[in-house]
């Protein structure tokens, strides 16, 4: 029920009590015998006399100070002799009949039913007009209104991105100052787009140019113009603009345009489909409203490769913005403005989990920042400590720890010879990250995990290090093979990994004699960062990228057993470590190597002797990020 009916039948209820309660204060009355009123009548001793005739209640009222009111009930007739002692008593006679409340015994009981009656029907017109508005306003807008009336958001609020800021900043100018832009003739774009993987902040930019011109801003997602009726979509595109224009200078910032804004002639119907019919009335509404109006389109999507052309041509959506995953130092202000209003102890280094966290969006670090706050309360800590990060990395990266799996010693020994031989690999090569923490435990889907520091954001990929990643990658296939002479299903994710990286050597880095400088991968990436598979070369090409690919793979493999067998003792020394202690840090995996290096016989010693420290569930000193976390799984 609403609040105002709610009120309103309480106040009824209340009335009522009252109205039935009514006739305080008067004197109390005391209830007498018929045979003593008589009595007393006869002795002079009332000075008013009320009779009721419909309850044959009689009150009486003494001659006393302070009178008293003494209550009897007749008989259902007075005797004639009775009446006649009322009059020859002196008392006031006051004859009274019982008709009732007016409001309780008349109004009430009429208008109630009727006030019912009134509100039933009031009622159904209700939902009437709501199912019959829902049915008229179908083709009106979604979009949400955010006014300057409301906090804003600023670009204060956006953390790094300084510049995608100073390029947006003209937009805002123009907002604020469009008279100083017409003076000399200069057109603003109507249209920005900003183009970035998921999770960037794309939408917060698009609010705080709002915030920052002073103008209302209109959100709506590309999903929301489309209906199961025909022409809806078109609909609310002309609507949309209407009420921009009725606001004067605003902003229409539109999320996921690619969900409208695809490429036309691919769908069924042809061209009158109702994705297209949506499409075009976009582009005839961006061309219908000149740059001097105030209004400014922004949209944003991280799959620009599907957008129609005609909706990226100068005068529409001509000006493009990447929002790209942040730096290191974007990163470290996104981590301050996440960790705000947390409690963190003075350990926590936030220019350190930035440098460990490469790769991660803005959406990611506040992912980590919450999960590192739950690891915090689940370990009964008051703050959130750097330990409390180093678990929520590895529960965001890998999963959580499964410390109840059962395994057998040889499953164990198995996966402790195949993280080490990883491990090993890392640590021996040359461009290769540095290791992290090598762990057996099962944590996600995987039976062991070896994962590597990288020491700063990488934006391309030398050959050497290319290489040295696929070493990488089989060395734990390699480990089983030299110490067990056969390998295990294990190595299957390590296998999907280094053929990956050998096929996008041969077919897109052009890091192959045979193939030479040639780009067989045409297409551009599906989503931003991930790429696309084409086949657009012949039978004798994709034979050759199969060959060139193999070739890779085995170089690799051999130079891979080949540094195993050099370092056998350091493989013995890494394995038998992680049995004991099951995880094992980057710098323990170190020590461990130099250990062998300069004593060989320490590979024949029994492990409680190497004064090997219990390496933590984090491992290590530093929060980091794998560049490259290598998970052996059973098939």
């Amino acid at each position: 029920m609403p609040r105002w009916a709610i009120l309103l039948v309480s106040a009824v209820v209340i009335t009522l009590l009252v109205l039935a309660v009514g006739g305080g204060g008067q004197a109390a009355t005391n209830e007498i015998s018929y045979n003593e009123f008589l009595d007393r009548l006869d002795a002079g001793e009332f000075s008013k006399i009320e009779y009721n005739n419909a309850t044959f209640e009689i009150k009486a009222t003494t001659k006393d100070d302070p009178p008293e009111v003494l209550q009897t009930f007749s008989l259902r007739e007075i005797p004639e002799a009775v009446q006649a002692d009322f009059r020859a008593s002196g008392a006031e006679i006051v004859p009274k009949t019982n008709t009732g409340n007016v409001f309780t015994n008349t109004i009430l009981p009429l208008f109630l039913p009727l006030g019912f009656i009134i509100l039933f029907f009031w009622w159904i017109s209700k939902r009437q007009q709501n199912q019959m508005g829902g049915i008229m306003s179908v083709g009106r807008s979604k979009a949400k209104t955010y006014t300057t009336e409301r906090p804003g958001t600023t670009f204060d609020d956006v953390a790094g991105y300084a510049g995608v800021k100073r390029e947006i900043t003209e937009v805002v100018d123009f907002l604020k100052h469009p008279n100083k832009f017409g003076e000399i003739g200069a057109r603003i774009p109507k249209g920005v787009l900003l183009v970035g993987p998921p999770g960037t902040g794309k939408t917060l930019i698009a609010r705080a140019v709002a915030g920052e011109a002073g103008v209302p801003f209109m959100s709506v997602t590309g999903s929301d113009f489309m209906e199961m009726f025909v022409g809806v979509g078109a609909s609310r595109v002309r609507d949309l603009f209407a009420e921009a224009r009725k606001m004067g200078r605003a902003i229409i910032f539109i999320d996921e345009i690619d969900s409208i804004g695809r490429k036309r002639g691919g769908g069924i119907g042809g061209g009158h489909d109702e994705r297209e019919q949506t499409l075009n009335q976009m582009l005839a509404e961006m061309d219908g409203f000149e740059a001097t109006e105030g209004i400014v389109m922004m949209a944003a999507t991280n799959r620009p490769d599907i957008l129609d052309p005609a909706l990226l041509r100068p005068g529409r959506f001509d000006r493009q913005v990447v929002v790209p995953l942040p730096e290191l130092d974007d990163r470290k202000a996104i981590l301050e403005v996440h960790t705000k209003h947390k409690k963190m102890s003075d350990d926590v280094d936030l220019a350190v989990i930035a440098r460990g966290t490469p790769g991660m969006s803005g959406a990611d670090l506040a992912n980590l920042v919450n999960e590192a706050a739950l690891f915090a309360v689940r370990n009964g800590k008051a703050k959130i400590y750097s330990e409390s990060f180093d678990q929520a990395r590895d529960r965001v990266l890998i999963g959580i720890e499964r410390e109840s799996m059962v395994r057998s010693p040889e499953e164990l020994e198995r996966t402790a010879y195949h993280e080490a031989g990883h491990a090993l690999c890392a640590a021996a090569l040359e461009t290769h990250d540095p290791v992290h923490k090598v762990t057996i435990i099962p944590t996600g889907m995987a039976l062991g995990v070896t994962m590597t520091l990288p020491e700063g954001d990488r934006h391309k990929l030398e050959q050497q290090e290319a290489e040295e990643r696929i070493i990488m990658a089989l060395g734990g296939r390699n480990a089983e093979k030299i110490v067990f002479g056969e390998v295990s299903s294990g190595a299957s994710d390590d296998l999907r990994q280094a053929t990956g990286m050998a096929r996008r050597m041969v077919t897109e880095w052009g890091m192959s004699d045979a193939i030479g400088p040639m780009s067989l991968n045409d297409n551009g990436p599906v989503f931003l960062g991930d790429g696309a598979t084409s086949r657009e070369y012949s039978e004798r090409t994709a034979e050759l990228i199969d060959t060139e690919t193999r070739k890779i793979l085995m170089e690799m493999e051999r130079r891979c057993a080949e540094l195993l067998d050099t370092k056998r003792g350091a493989l013995n020394l890494i394995a038998r470590s992680l049995l004991e202690h099951e995880t094992v840090s980057g710098a323990e995996c170190d020590r461990l190597i130099a250990l062998a290096e300069n004593n060989p016989a320490a590979a024949s010693i029994e492990p409680e002797t190497l004064e090997t420290p219990t390496s933590s569930a984090g491992g290590g000193e530093e929060f980091s990020s794998p560049s490259m976390a290598d998970k052996s799984t059973d098939s």
